[in-house]
């Protein structure tokens, strides 16, 4: 550890007195265990620079984190820096002269030429200048799945989303949850995402939330999605935790069968022991439609009258950027690097799924891109009732669905 610290920092000309350091807040929403672990490695290396990463982690993910950093820049309280996620709950706060401009810095990294694909930054740019770093890919289209359930059940482990909705009554017998899923509304969010882009199809999703084409919202198309949540519904129905680690973990103990999660949950998967391909499977695309969000996550920068806070804002953004740091941090996170020119030389069996993906170019732009903050919490709100109450009809669901995307922006 001590010998890549020094290497990376080396590589990246940041070596700085002690005497020099400055202390920097900086807040996140990455609190399980793998998560944890994937920060270290951003703090470490930052601290390797001569500064101090003073760690602002907000429990409860981006549902709880997101207004909460929000109210602190617009309350005139700012951190260093906020992990984010690309959309336009952060675009608005560009727009309101509240974020640093770190173009300069981009264009002396080069990142335009290294940051891959393209969109990760297109994401972070605004009238022709860039506000933030990616630091990760994170997708949502995946459909994990335990062996240990099956074997329990004595059954083979599914190939895609139906057979693995055809195994749920036997699994139910062996006393396993077929679904694991969380009850935090963003998770149920999510789950019905995979379900538009994977069972309606990629078109289909960029027609719905990317044209607002109420049209399609009301078609057939449309209604297998909302048929297949149904099903979702039934197989997650004693799924009683809240946090998506929590869920991950009943996979990993053989309790429940599969999540409905982001690649994220392979950084538990790896911490609890398990291989890719011997221990769990994982189904892009909930192996209908194997298309990918590239969006995931980006460090932004508040503006702040401290000369020594921003050297060392621009300091954290190199060591992000760095393409050692990327290839540490992503393998821990279980997340894809940003950067093209890297190679992830012990990338497990499903991170290899996920790069083939994106290499081949089969990726769809994140909800939170194409539809504004009060668009998404309406259609949040909307699946939230619907997986809660088990008398809230599909084809209702579908229609009060067609209704949002008529008005959405």
């Amino acid at each position: 550890m001590k010998h890549w610290l020094r290497a990376t920092v080396a590589a990246l000309g940041l070596i700085t007195a002690n005497a020099n350091a400055t202390e920097m807040e900086v807040t996140h929403w990455w609190t399980s265990g793998s998560e944890a672990a994937a920060v270290r490695v951003l703090a470490e290396a930052f601290n390797a620079t001569g500064n101090v990463w003073k760690d602002g982690a907000i429990a409860g993910a981006g549902g709880v984190a997101r207004p909460l950093i929000t109210s602190r820049i617009t309350g005139g309280d700012p951190m260093g820096a906020t992990q984010f996620t690309h959309g336009k709950a952060m675009k608005e706060l560009v727009q309101a002269g509240l974020m640093r401009d770190v173009t300069d810095l981009a264009n002396r990294e080069g990142w335009l030429d290294k940051i891959r694909p393209q969109s990760l930054l297109q994401d972070c740019t605004y009238e022709g200048r860039v506000y933030c770093v990616p630091s990760n890919i994170h997708s949502q289209q995946w459909l994990w799945l335990g062996h240990k359930a099956f074997e329990t059940a004595g059954l083979p482990v599914p190939k895609d989303w139906s057979e693995f909705v055809a195994a749920a009554p036997t699994l139910e017998k062996k006393g396993i949850v077929p679904l694991a899923t969380g009850r935090q509304p963003w998770q149920i969010q999510l789950l019905f995402n995979v379900l538009m882009v994977s069972i309606g199809g990629p078109q289909v999703f960029e027609k719905v939330y990317g044209d607002k084409d109420a049209e399609v919202a009301a078609g057939p198309d449309v209604a297998k999605v909302f048929a297949a949540a149904a099903d979702a519904r039934r197989l997650a129905k004693k799924s009683n935790v809240q946090e998506w680690n929590m869920a991950t973990q009943m996979v990993i103990d053989g309790r429940a069968a599969g999540q409905i999660m982001g690649d994220w949950v392979q950084g538990e998967f790896e911490q609890a022991g398990l291989t890719a391909g011997k221990d769990y499977d994982c189904l892009a695309g909930l192996g209908v439609y194997p298309y990918i969000t590239t969006a995931g996550d980006a460090f932004y920068f508040p503006k702040v009258k401290s000369r020594e806070i921003e050297a060392a804002q621009e300091a954290l953004a190199s060591v992000i950027a760095d393409a050692a740091v990327q290839v540490k941090f992503s393998l821990i996170k279980g997340a894809l690097p940003v950067r093209g020119d890297v190679e992830v030389k012990d990338a497990s069996v499903c991170m290899k799924k996920g790069l083939d993906i994106l290499a081949k170019g089969q990726v769809i732009r994140s909800v939170n891109s194409l539809l504004s903050p009060d668009s998404v919490g309406r259609i949040t709100d909307l699946v939230v009732e619907f997986f809660s109450d088990d008398s809230f009809t599909a084809e209702r669901a579908q229609n009060e669905f067609t209704t949002i995307i008529e008005s959405a922006d």
